[in-house]
């Protein structure tokens, strides 16, 4: 059995641990407010952005004019993919960047064994060793992102990985990333990035027939402009919202597991303190017999 100095120090550790654990619950979750405004101001308008595009590619497809031939909305056989992976910086968030590396990595055994030449871009550091690691094809390793996320650092980023695309380098980009729920949930997304998805049907709207019926758009100044314009913004803004998925979501996370880690220091703590109360309680008792031992000896 331990001594008691030995439980007192191992005590006093564990909750100095637990106010290191609390404290970083208090600062995720003071921080995931914000976040979590961020990206639901977002969401609807990253969404919308995508759901415009692919219907006014669509229109040009369907009409009797020429239709785009923008280079970003190119559609060829896919032989060689980019994996976009959005992970974290640091630690103690959970299997948070586990399940995205995973996810990742499945998607780039299964275009392998299809026989598409895979190459992977990483957003964070978590991401770049999990994948350097295994000796992947690693294209681009994004750093210093987290610390100042703006728009700016989702154009960089997106400028990046559209070269090789624009250079007919890769046939697709796929985009790996958390999506936020609450503070005690994500979901990992696989995402084409591009070509760009068709249009979804419209199915079960009462006016979805009309809808596709009487659809127009009037393009202004010209279509070439306007595809100039909104192809990369919709990229930009669709990076931009991955990003702002993954900082919630991590902070979630992260709330979560300091969470956990609290409560499994307080039950440490508990049987700790058992353990030398009772040790403690050996000890007195084992005095005890020495003295009576003693007394025993003397009155002999």
């Amino acid at each position: 059995m331990p001594s008691l100095k030995a439980i007192r120090r191992r005590i006093s550790s564990v909750k100095g641990t637990q106010k290191i654990t609390r404290a970083m619950k208090m600062v995720a979750g003071a921080r995931l407010a914000r976040a979590q405004q961020r990206i639901l101001a977002l969401r609807p308008y990253a969404v919308r952005t995508g759901a415009v595009l692919a219907d006014v590619v669509q229109a040009l497809a369907e009409s009797e004019s020429t239709p785009t031939d923008h280079p970003l909305l190119t559609r060829r056989t896919e032989t060689r993919a980019l994996i976009l992976v959005v992970t974290t910086d640091r630690g103690q968030v959970g299997a948070f960047n586990t399940n995205i590396a995973r996810a990742a990595e499945r998607l780039w055994r299964e275009k392998q064994e299809a026989g598409v030449e895979v190459q992977i871009a990483t957003i964070g550091r978590k991401g770049r060793d999990y994948f350097q690691r295994r000796k992947a094809p690693v294209f681009h390793s994004f750093t210093d992102v987290w610390e100042s996320l703006d728009f700016a650092q989702a154009r960089r980023i997106a400028r990046t990985v559209l070269v090789p695309f624009l250079r007919g380098e890769v046939d697709a980009i796929y985009l790996v990333y958390n999506e936020f729920k609450s503070a005690m949930s994500q979901r990992v997304v696989v995402d084409p990035l591009l070509p760009l998805a068709p249009a979804p049907e419209k199915e079960g709207e009462a006016d979805a027939a009309d809808w596709e019926k009487h659809r127009e758009f009037l393009f202004e100044p010209g279509k070439e402009a306007l595809m100039e314009r909104l192809v990369p913004m919709y990229v930009e803004v669709t990076l931009f919202r991955s990003l702002l998925e993954s900082v919630a979501s991590e902070l979630g996370a992260r709330m979560t597991a300091m969470d956990s880690a609290t409560k499994n220091a307080s039950d440490m703590i508990s049987r700790l303190t058992l353990e030398y109360n009772r040790a403690r309680q050996a000890a007195i008792t084992t005095e005890l017999m020495e003295i009576i031992g003693g007394a025993e000896a003397l009155r002999e």
